[in-house]
């Protein structure tokens, strides 16, 4: 059986990979059950499990609850009764221990991975600030030069090539935030193409309400659905005023950080 050591190096790992887990704690035990207070186990989305809480009904029922839990973004504790019927509620796993366990199934997703395409003036400071909130940052250019660590310390992941390639073959979920920064045109058009049909969870382009309009027009124009478009945030970041490269990456901080707060509450 792992030791909570190997179970913590074990979630480690896994959110290393962006793999979602709950961290499984029994944290109440009444009358009779396989584990005692303190037991742990780890579950993923998948509903792959290490470590165990007991084996048997009781922990496919946690795991099914676990998957749920990481499908809704939200933490809970679950109490299965190991009784025949529960008497208050309780899960029903068909045991007959005939006792009660609560569990608390901890969410823990991958940092929010925000996706920086254009390596220039305002990918700088946003790189920066993005990282020191938490942010999993990912630079692309189509300059090799451009893409690399001494302009982008913080950074762990830099990609350098054409953006439709890059970002077609990048393994892009939709709890990304991209942020289109490059400023051409045909680059930025690229860029958007590739990252649209992704869904991300941010997608937001700089420029002005003509360059707005000129390339929601451009998108129908080539097959894009009106859904996909509502998606775009251009011009980017809530209106502060922002003016220098530091103050537009506030605004587009601000901005995500307002649309994940909004999401969670739903």
């Amino acid at each position: 059986m792992p030791s909570d050591l190997d179970l913590l190096n074990q979630a480690a790992r896994l959110l290393q990979a962006r793999t979602p887990i709950t961290l499984c704690t029994v944290v109440e035990k009444r009358g009779s059950g396989p584990r005692d207070v303190g037991a742990k186990m780890l579950v993923t989305g998948d509903g792959k499990n290490y470590g165990t809480i007991g084996g048997g009904n009781v922990e496919q029922a946690l795991i099914k609850e676990c998957r749920k839990a990481i499908e809704d973004g939200k933490s809970k504790t679950i109490t299965f009764s190991l009784n025949k019927r529960s008497k208050d509620g309780g899960v029903e796993t068909g045991m007959i221990c005939g006792g009660e366990l609560t569990v608390l199934a901890d969410v823990i997703m991958p940092a929010q991975r925000m996706i920086i395409v254009g390596a220039g003036h305002i990918a700088v400071p946003l790189a920066r600030l993005a990282s020191v909130l938490g942010f999993d940052v990912v630079v692309v250019d189509d300059e090799q030069k451009k893409a690399n660590k001494d302009l982008f310390p913080t950074v762990q992941t830099m990609l350098a090539g054409e953006y439709s390639q890059v970002l077609n073959d990048f393994p892009m979920d939709q709890r990304d935030a991209v942020v289109i920064a490059h400023g051409d045109p045909e680059h930025d058009y690229a860029a958007l193409k590739s990252a649209i049909g992704k869904k991300p969870a941010y997608l937001g382009l700089l420029g002005s309400k003509t360059k707005a309009k000129l390339v929601s027009d451009r998108l129908r124009s080539d097959g894009i659905s009106e859904e996909e478009i509502k998606m775009l945030h251009v011009p980017i970041g809530l209106e502060i005023g922002a003016q220098t490269p530091e103050e537009i990456g506030i605004s587009i901080l601000a901005e995500i950080i307002s649309l994940n707060r909004k999401t969670q509450k739903q």
